[in-house]
C-alpha cells in the first residue's frame, strides 16, 4: 500500500498577505459549513432543530448502526409524519458564492412514503400534495406518495419559479447518496452516488433568494408506520 503525502509544514489555501498565512491548515472561515454524521441527537431541544410531528412519531439515533443514523420513525395512521429542520436558519444563496450539499439516506416503504431532504426555507409543512409545493424555496431531493421517483428542485416562490429533475428510482431499505453543487452562476448541478447525473437551472429566475437551513421530512402514505434513516448531512456555501 502506498504512503501517505506528508506536509509537514502544513498546507494552506490563502495567499501570502492574508492573515493566516502561516496556519498550517486551509483557511476554514472561507466556507460556512455544516455537517452531522448523527452519533448523537437529542430530540425536543428547541434552540437546535424545528420538530414538526403529526401523530406521536419519533427521531432518534440508532448506534448500533455503522456511523451512526437519524431515524425518523412515524406513527401508524396515514399521513402521520416527522419534519426536522435545523435552527438557525443560516444559508443564503447568493450568485458569485458556491454552495454544497450533500445527504445519504434509505427509506423503508420506497412507494407507500412522501419524503424531503435537502436546503429549504422555515416551513412547518414541507411535504405538499405533491411535486414539490410544499416548499416555497429551496433546492432539495422529494419522493411523492404512490411513487418511488426522486426528484431533484430548485425553486423560488414555489412554482412559479420552478425547475426539477428526475434523479433516481429508489429502492426500500437502501441507501442513496444524493447532492447538489450550486456554481455561483447559473447551475445547479445535481449528483446522485458522487456522480453528477443532471443540471438544474440556476439564474435568479429560480435560485432561491431567502435564508435556507438543512431539512428533512418523512409522511406515511398508508395506515403503516414508515422510517427515514439518514446517515449524514452535509451543506457548505462561500462567505
Amino acid at each position: 500500500m502506498a504512503a501517505p503525502s506528508r506536509f509537514k509544514n502544513g498546507v494552506t489555501n490563502v495567499g501570502i498577505a492574508a492573515n493566516l498565512n502561516q496556519y498550517g491548515r486551509p483557511d476554514p472561515s472561507i466556507w460556512h459549513t455544516y455537517f452531522n454524521d448523527f452519533d448523537a441527537f437529542t430530540s425536543g431541544v428547541t434552540t437546535e432543530w424545528t420538530e414538526t410531528v403529526i401523530g406521536t412519531g419519533t427521531a432518534l439515533t440508532t448506534g448500533a448502526n455503522d456511523g451512526g443514523w437519524l431515524v425518523l420513525l412515524n406513527s401508524a395512521a396515514d399521513n402521520d409524519g416527522y419534519q426536522l429542520q435545523k435552527l438557525p436558519n443560516s444559508f443564503l444563496l447568493t450568485a458569485g458564492k458556491r454552495a454544497i450539499f450533500k445527504a445519504k439516506f434509505k427509506i423503508s416503504d420506497a412507494t407507500q412514503s412522501d419524503l424531503l431532504v435537502g436546503l429549504c426555507v422555515a416551513d412547518t409543512t414541507l411535504l405538499g400534495a405533491t411535486g414539490g409545493d410544499g416548499v416555497t424555496d429551496g433546492i432539495f431531493f422529494q419522493k411523492d406518495d404512490g411513487s418511488a421517483v426522486l426528484t431533484a428542485y430548485c425553486q423560488k416562490n414555489t412554482t412559479t419559479g420552478q425547475t426539477s429533475v428526475a434523479t433516481t428510482t429508489l429502492v426500500t431499505d437502501t441507501f442513496v447518496t444524493v447532492g447538489w453543487y450550486y456554481d455561483g452562476v447559473s447551475a445547479v448541478e445535481i449528483y446522485l452516488n458522487d456522480a453528477k447525473v443532471a443540471a438544474l437551472d440556476g439564474t435568479s429566475t429560480y435560485l432561491p433568494d431567502v435564508i435556507l437551513t438543512p431539512s428533512m421530512a418523512l409522511l406515511n402514505g398508508e395506515a403503516v408506520a414508515k422510517s427515514l434513516s439518514v446517515d449524514f448531512l452535509f451543506a457548505a456555501i462561500e462567505r
